[in-house]
């Protein structure tokens, strides 16, 4: 079935490219004109779905924490498969620093609900989906440091061409883990 006759589909791929875009170069460098040529569409059917860029920008970011929430439900599983042995979520972190479209994504998530108060829902999905998931293996508190010390890690790894070490980041989650889970009360 070719796109014409596809109207969700072909809106869905505009969506898509978008979101891609924003990986790559932030919301900052999304046009109509690229994601027209990414999603190999007419620059007629961007604007068509999307009147505006803050609408098509919003849609790719929702897209975007769409993923997060796909992300974190496989993340929550990888943990409970570890029985949330630290060294195993260090690992898993390390992992995912290194994905750089998918840590640039989420930084745009971010930065989007600094900029845009009515993102902020979308904004909060990742760090308040993390501490749900680390609170599972820990307590709520040091879940909560962690999922901190997670968005400290994504920072640095935007900034340097490499994540941080897997024997810092094994040391630190080690630390805020388990120290934390046998020197906390806190329900």
């Amino acid at each position: 079935m070719s796109a014409r006759r596809d109207p969700q589909g072909r809106r869905r791929s505009i969506v898509e490219a978008a979101a891609a875009l924003i990986a790559e170069s932030g919301v900052s460098g999304l046009t109509h004109r690229g994601v027209a040529a990414r999603a190999r569409v007419p620059l007629g059917a961007t604007t068509y779905y999307f009147a505006t860029l803050d609408d098509l920008s919003t849609a790719a970011l929702e897209h975007l924490a769409q993923d997060t929430d796909e992300a974190l439900r496989e993340l929550a599983g990888q943990i409970a498969r570890d029985r949330g042995d630290p060294a195993a979520v260090a690992a898993l972190l390390h992992d995912y620093l290194r994905q750089g479209p998918r840590v640039r994504a989420d930084a745009e998530l971010y930065l989007a609900g600094v900029h845009r108060p009515d993102l902020r829902p979308l904004t909060l999905r990742w760090f308040e989906g993390l501490v749900r998931v680390l609170a599972e293996h820990t307590t709520p508190r040091a879940a909560r440091a962690l999922a901190l010390y997670v968005d400290g890690a994504m920072l640095h790894a935007l900034t340097h061409d490499d994540p941080l070490d897997p024997d810092e980041l094994a040391f630190a989650v080690t630390a805020l883990m388990g120290r934390a889970a046998t020197t906390d009360t806190e329900l």
